[in-house]
């Protein structure tokens, strides 16, 4: 027995609340990659409020979706962009426009939407950003206050050579695969370095001189640092 495309399916549960909330659920993957696509950055459930916006746009274009016209994911698509437009242009007074069509995207004329957005859009989602970072550096100094540390003591601990680096970053990746000693490291504020160097073959002295480094990256790569972890890179 086959099983009905997508297309057919959308038409068949159009007046069931039910399985409409079944296929949101369903596609939820899809409805976060299509915002991640046109805001350029990873978004969470229940944290970024344009996923729930996308949700409902989502249930919109399965109330409106006609086979006749096409592919239904690629209408869905357009009409969650349209809405995260609406949505932006209500945040912002200012009203100039500008005609803005993502580059690199796929975007079918059968659905073709007007998309205008303010200037100022992209303006905000970098200034949001920058603070999120900004309070995200926060949270990571007063952590690191907690060992005693400042964001100077770690600038002091970091890796000049190649070498050096490669070890500490051998240090990190065994600490992190290391629940017993993550859990230790996060409650006692103990770094084992005896554990660490019978497990990892790497001399004392070399963890030692790099202690303040390795904590940093153990509290920013085990917490909830999104905006700071694709900022840094470890590699």
């Amino acid at each position: 027995m086959s099983h009905p495309s997508i297309n057919e399916r959308v038409m068949m549960i159009k007046s069931n609340k039910d399985e409409i909330s079944h296929l949101i659920e369903e596609y939820r993957p899809f409805i976060a990659s299509v915002v991640e696509k046109y805001l350029g950055r990873r978004v969470e459930y229940g944290i970024d409020d344009e996923l729930s916006i996308a949700m409902i746009a989502f249930n919109e274009a399965v109330q409106r979706y006609d086979i006749e016209k096409g592919n239904f994911l690629t209408f869905a698509k357009n009409v969650i962009r349209s809405r995260l437009v609406d949505y932006y242009r209500r945040e912002r007074k200012n009203r100039e426009t500008v005609v803005y069509i993502a580059q690199n995207q796929e975007y079918d004329e059968e659905y073709e939407l007007d998309i205008s957005i303010d200037e100022s859009i992209k303006k905000h989602r970098e200034e949001e950003i920058s603070e999120q970072r900004r309070l995200e550096i926060l949270e990571i100094k007063k952590e690191l206050e907690k060992w005693g540390l400042t964001f100077s003591d770690v600038a002091r601990s970091s890796p000049r050579q190649e070498g050096t680096r490669r070890i500490y970053l051998q240090v990190i990746d065994f600490i992190m695969a290391s629940p017993e000693i993550l859990d230790t490291i996060k409650r006692k504020k103990y770094l084992p370095i005896d554990k660490i160097e019978k497990a990892t073959k790497i001399p004392r002295k070399k963890i030692e001189r790099g202690r303040n480094y390795i904590i940093a990256a153990v509290i920013i790569l085990s917490g909830d640092y999104r905006y700071i972890k694709e900022y840094i890179k470890w590699r």
